[in-house]
């Protein structure tokens, strides 16, 4: 299988901590969006979003990172990263939306404006827009960090796609400045999630800057 990736990117990496994870060598095929290399005519067929990341597997191809991470871990039911449990396997899925539609664009505010910005040269970050941002990001912080106090991990008693899909967005947690402060667990959590094998294969992959 091949994934598409952008190499910094938080959603290509925790599909990468879940083919590890599962034992599945991917090959990985980084895009350079800053060139853009996924406006190329041959990816657009591959994921006409043209976004990363990309997954595809012979004559199939799959985009979003929450349906990669699906596909992935079911390739490797061994690796118990989607429970057997109907209302467990829910509240996993509860959670990778709640990434996807609150905790990642709210870390994504912090991450452009402090990061990305300085990056691609794109001038200094706006304090309006971190301020604007400010209100989600410690109101779903809050969530997080109240949930995780007593668990090592997000649901049960080991890591399932819903740890990866969060923690995706704790990688670029200091060189974006984000206002830990006050979230202890999610800090104490991460650090878990990250530090795993998994993970520090997938994170070996980022080019040094």
């Amino acid at each position: 299988m091949q994934l598409y990736i952008f190499p910094p990117s938080p959603n290509s990496l925790c599909c990468q901590a879940v083919a590890n994870q599962a034992g599945i060598d991917l090959e990985l095929i980084p895009l350079d969006l800053t060139q853009g290399a996924h406006m190329a005519p041959d990816f657009i067929k591959l994921n006409p979003n043209h976004k990363i990341p990309t997954l595809v597997d012979g004559d199939f191809s799959l985009w979003e990172s929450a349906a990669i991470m699906i596909y992935l871990a079911h390739q490797a039911p061994a690796s118990n990263q989607i429970p057997d449990d109907p209302k467990k396997r829910a509240q996993m899925v509860q959670w990778m939306f709640w990434k996807n539609a609150h905790f990642g664009p709210a870390c994504g505010v912090y991450t452009f404006e402090n990061l990305v910005k300085g990056l691609l040269g794109m001038g200094e970050p706006d304090p309006a827009a971190i301020e604007k941002g400010s209100e989600d990001f410690h109101r779903f912080f809050g969530v997080l960090n109240d949930h995780l106090k007593g668990r090592d991990y997000v649901l049960g008693e080991s890591v399932t796609l819903a740890d990866h899909a969060l923690a995706c967005w704790m990688v670029p947690a200091e060189p974006a400045a984000y206002p830990m402060e006050n979230y202890g667990e999610v800090a104490r959590w991460s650090q878990g999630i990250l530090g795993s094998d998994a993970w520090q294969k997938a994170l070996a992959t980022i080019p040094p800057r």
